[in-house]
């Protein structure tokens, strides 16, 4: 057995690439992907070229950095979408909604329903029940609103 093996290296590293794979598929949030996917070319590279063991260890850990980098590389310069960037911010999503307000503000500070939820709002205009806003900021847990032109 260890005879075939050692005929057939490029069997190890594929067996060990496919191994890493499905450990990654049983949630190892991406640390295994990388390290599976060098050991597969690994393998396919020693069905090209006739390698010793220390250029075999050398190209996987070098092809190891090389994928994880450039994955690196990708995401960074890819644009990440306007709602991933305000996932879990619940008041930047809520910029560019408009409501109807039920009750005047009071020194420029007021309550305003959107959804099932309940927000504080501060306006520099005067504002009254049944006028309609548009929310444009978000000051921590204030939102900032401003009248919407009637027609």
């Amino acid at each position: 057995m260890w005879q075939t093996l050692a005929l057939h290296p490029q069997g190890i590293w594929l067996t060990l690439g496919g191994l890493l794979l499905a450990a990654e598929m049983l949630g190892a949030g991406g640390y295994l992907l990388w390290s599976g996917v060098a050991a597969m070319l690994t393998g396919l590279l020693l069905w090209l070229l006739p390698l010793g063991w220390q250029v075999q260890l050398l190209a996987f850990a070098l092809l190891t950095l090389l994928t994880a980098g450039g994955w690196w590389l990708w995401l960074k310069r890819r644009p990440g979408t306007p709602a991933a960037r305000r996932l879990n911010r619940r008041g930047e999503q809520l910029i560019g909604t408009r409501a109807t307000l039920r009750a005047p503000l009071h020194n420029g500070y007021g309550r305003l329903e959107i959804g099932d939820s309940s927000w504080r709002i501060h306006s520099d205009a005067p504002l009254q029940a049944g006028d309609e806003v548009e929310v444009i900021a978000i000051d921590g847990i204030t939102l900032e609103v401003r009248p919407l032109r009637r027609p």
